[in-house]
């Protein structure tokens, strides 16, 4: 495959979704430009710290737990594409929606070596769904 120069760079540092990596253990090694307008942070204030600035408490348990399964078998349910619908919080503490697929990092014994993650507010269309279905309801009560 013929990979234009300057491709990687470009993509990692003008796309508008978030591109975020991190090491095994979760801290922040990568925080593109799209991640700090989505969440508010700048990359100095992330390298080096926990996922949890973004995760919201009550969900944090749960991540974890996936995050050192992945970690531990090099397999996630999430990596093939598929993509996840989660709850995050910006710099502000306000909650947003987010989709996200995530890749497997791997050093060069091809054990895994962290994750990163490409992720896409859409707290807008989240909305609009849900007041599509609430009006929805609303119109289904009256019959």
């Amino acid at each position: 495959m013929n990979i234009p120069a300057g491709l990687g760079e470009a993509l990692l540092q003008s796309v508008s979704d978030a591109i975020i990596a991190t090491d095994r253990e979760g801290r922040i090694t990568f925080w593109n430009p799209g991640a700090e307008r989505i969440f508010g942070f700048t990359g100095g204030e992330t390298i080096g710290q926990s996922l949890d600035l973004i995760i919201p408490e009550n969900l944090r348990a749960r991540h974890w737990a996936g995050f050192r399964h992945t970690m531990a078998t090099g397999t996630s349910r999430y990596g093939q594409g598929d993509l996840l619908s989660v709850p995050a919080l910006t710099r502000d503490g306000r909650r947003i929606s987010v989709e996200f697929t995530i890749a497997l990092l791997r050093n060069a014994s091809q054990e895994v070596a962290g994750t990163v993650a490409v992720m896409r507010d859409v707290t807008k269309r989240f909305e609009e769904v849900r007041e599509l279905k609430r009006k929805l309801a609303e119109v289904g009560g009256k019959s």
